[in-house]
């Protein structure tokens, strides 16, 4: 058997890496291998990886120097950024921008960036509908990811550009459905009547390993992903049924979102209204087209039944 292709996978600890890297090792036959890039070769995500037969590598997307040399003798590599763990746009791209230049030294064969959408190309900074953040930006970690990709292009680095979009698991965390002061559980988002593209985190991944598959054709293109497009009302339905109990939906006000004192409620009431004002957003997430790449992609009910036990119910 030929030597398999070494994918470079960064964050694979992580949500989005980690996906790609179950995907991988579970094509136990398959052309690719997953070399796991983590800080912290010593947690317990990375040992499970290894013993699941990855090799595990230590570095850091913030050294150039050691991101090239982990890069080294891989065929191609999966990279995204955690833009909540600093909030920084500028730092978001500066990170993109070190390992487009590690993996043009490496001479990565087929790159996948995980990016979001430039939301200013559909709300530009002078539209009031809402307020411009950080003097630049709309969605700042939505517009540095998109600003991001001339940068891959720029070094000549050969990419395909992973849209991403809302992850359904995080409706097991802050945004789950509580309980309203008559004991019902309500499902409350900044939708109004308008479809959600949402997606199960451990597709993205999937997807990814299918772009891989197909190689250099998707060379320089944009994939749009989602698993499914839903209204709130339409989630609860479905909530409803997983739960064995009513779920009712509540649309929130985008201003109610946005006054709120916790850190990132104006971006995050931006980002909701960017998902329902702008429908292109929906139209160029193609589910066929996904589930072309990822024949499993899962559907918000069958996210849901998975993960019937971690949905708070108190």
């Amino acid at each position: 058997m030929s030597e398999k292709k070494v994918i470079a996978v960064v964050g694979a600890t992580g949500a989005q890496g980690g996906g790609l890297a179950r995907a991988i090792l579970a094509d136990v036959n398959g052309e690719f291998a997953v070399r796991a890039l983590t800080r912290d070769a010593a947690s317990e995500k990375a040992r499970e990886l290894a013993a699941q037969g990855a090799e595990v590598v230590v570095a850091d997307i913030r050294d150039e120097s050691g991101l090239a040399k982990a890069f080294e003798g891989a065929y191609g590599a999966f990279l995204v950024t955690n833009f909540w763990e600093h909030g920084s746009p500028e730092r978001e791209k500066e990170d993109a921008a070190t390992m487009a230049r590690a993996a043009r030294a490496a001479g990565l064969q087929h790159v996948i960036w995980s990016t979001l959408d430039d939301t200013r190309e559909h709300i530009p900074l002078g539209d009031d509908r809402m307020p411009t953040l950080m003097g630049t930006y709309k969605v700042p970690h939505f517009d540095a990811k998109a600003e991001a990709n001339q940068l891959f292009t720029d070094a000549g680095v050969p990419t395909t550009f992973l849209e991403t979009t809302f992850y359904w698991e995080n409706l097991l965390g802050p945004m789950a459905p509580q309980r309203d002061q008559d004991g019902a559980l309500v499902l409350a988002l900044a939708m109004g009547d308008s479809k959600l593209a949402g997606v199960a985190v451990e597709d993205i991944g999937k997807t990814a390993f299918g772009i891989l598959k197909y190689g250099a054709e998707f060379v320089g293109r944009t994939v749009s992903i989602a698993g499914e497009h839903l209204t709130g009302a339409e989630m609860a339905v479905v909530l409803s049924e997983v739960l064995g109990e009513p779920v009712n939906y509540a649309p929130v006000p985008f201003d109610v979102l946005r006054a709120q004192e916790w850190a990132g409620a104006a971006e995050s009431a931006n980002m909701f209204q960017f998902y329902a004002e702008v429908p292109e957003f929906v139209a160029v997430r193609d589910l066929d087209f996904v589930r072309f790449l990822n024949p499993s992609l899962q559907t918000f009910g069958q996210w849901a039944q998975a993960h019937k036990g971690a949905f708070p119910r108190g």
